[in-house]
């Protein structure tokens, strides 16, 4: 089970550099652990996946507004979250082989499980923070860190999203933004890395009302990853016990997908109660508390928190969508993307390279290209066109041929059924509207 496991997302990986959706970073140096770098695929989904999930949780929405807080702040900032004295990891050491491991992970803590001999050291604690200096002094007076969450300059700029958007709670604030932590075993191609992108969502609330938005939130979130396409039985739900449970967290549940690497956490959605904005009202000394007119009363308020990462969502949406079709031939590798996301919308495609058709595709190349991303391949063969879009992902592939001419149809191919149909070309572009929506 494990090889298959290996096997499928080594094709995968191959799949994503040979079309352009990740590369290793910094690969003409022999690349850099756990960094990767997103080609004009991998860019372009990305960037649909941030824009599918700010659309649901701030555009379509009144009571979320959005922020895009620095990624250096106050490093007492850190101090008063517990970041700097609570955020870390068991660091576990061989002394034969130099291989380092997480100690909770290790199923025998006397052996190494890379070389076979006992020469662990004992555990010790490791931060996970990237520390770093501002300005041109390297002392203990300029140190600052690379923020391992996004969350803490939300909670920072509570009151200002309050006052200035003229708010009133129940009501979010979102951020995507990059986030960063200097992981001990990061691995599976994307999964963890130590530079990362966040998808949060922090929604203050009245201390009566938390387990009221917390279902609700569940459900919305549920919801949210049933729309980009995921299929519903490689989801599930995960209760935190009380010895998972984080120090801030009253309650907490994580929507996890089944990778080929087994069950794992995909996003988390947390009961934080008020515990960020009561430790930085006191290491400030400003009044985070809100006064609420329907309850009659001032109050610290509490947080429901959704956290997803975007790289994480990205690779969860590349294995759901990859299959292998043995009808399609030798190049028989599809991404089944929704529509909604898909990196590439349509192809146009010549049938030929005469008789008018490249004239034709490549118009409606130029007048579809003002409003969705779409690709123009004349070379090769239609087949190896079909399998090359296939392979990236593009749901429609639109084929210029001799009938054109004559009534101004082009053909349309589907993706996942292979069907043809007909459609004048004045439709086109309500059809594809129509499709990614």
């Amino acid at each position: 089970m494990a090889n298959k496991a290996d096997d499928k997302m080594s094709r995968l990986v191959s799949l994503c550099k040979r079309r352009g959706f990740i590369y290793q970073s910094s690969e003409i140096y022999g690349g850099l652990n756990s960094c990767w770098d997103y080609g004009p695929l991998g860019s372009e989904l990305k960037r649909n996946i941030k824009t599918f999930w700010w659309e649901a949780m701030t555009n379509r929405r009144d009571d979320v507004e959005g922020l895009d807080a620095a990624i250096l702040m106050h490093p007492a900032v850190w101090k008063t979250s517990g970041h700097v004295d609570e955020f870390t990891d068991p660091l576990v050491d061989c002394k034969t082989c130099k291989s380092r491991f997480r100690g909770d992970e290790l199923k025998d803590k006397t052996k190494c499980p890379v070389c076979g001999n006992q020469t662990l050291t004992e555990s010790r604690q490791f931060n996970l923070m990237f520390k770093t200096f501002m300005g041109p002094v390297e002392d203990d007076t300029s140190i600052v860190y690379l923020r391992p969450e996004t969350a803490q300059g939300i909670y920072v700029n509570f009151l200002n999203v309050k006052n200035s958007a003229r708010q009133k709670i129940p009501f979010g604030i979102a951020q995507i933004g990059k986030a960063f932590r200097n992981e001990i075993t990061p691995g599976n191609f994307i999964f963890r890395t130590r530079e990362f992108e966040q998808m949060e969502m922090q929604y203050f609330i009245h201390p009566s009302e938390d387990e009221k938005w917390f279902e609700y939130w569940k459900g919305e979130r549920w919801q949210w990853y049933l729309e980009l396409g995921i299929r519903k039985e490689k989801l599930r739900w995960h209760e935190h016990g009380p010895d998972e449970l984080a120090h801030y967290a009253k309650k907490a549940f994580d929507i996890e997908y089944e990778f080929p690497f087994g069950w794992k956490e995909l996003e988390g959605i947390h009961n934080r109660t008020d515990f960020d904005l009561s430790r930085h009202q006191d290491a400030t000394g400003k009044d985070q508390r809100y006064i609420d007119e329907r309850f009659k009363e001032k109050f610290i308020p509490y947080i429901i928190e959704t956290s997803a990462g975007c790289d994480r969502t990205l690779l969860t949406v590349l294995v759901d969508a990859y299959d292998e079709d043995p009808s399609r031939g030798e190049k028989s590798t599809v991404l089944r993307f929704s529509p909604k996301i898909s990196p590439i919308k349509a192809a146009i495609f010549p049938l030929v390279k005469k008789d008018g058709m490249p004239e034709i595709a490549v118009n409606i190349y130029k007048i579809l290209k003002t409003q969705f991303k779409v690709f123009y391949d004349a070379g090769g063969s239609v087949g190896r066109r079909y399998a090359r879009m296939d392979e990236a992902g593009c749901p429609y592939c639109i084929t210029i041929d001799g009938q054109t001419k004559e009534d101004d149809t082009v053909t349309i191919r589907d993706r996942d059924s292979m069907e043809q149909t007909r459609h004048k070309i004045a439709e086109l572009a309500d059809f594809l509207q129509n499709a990614v929506e």
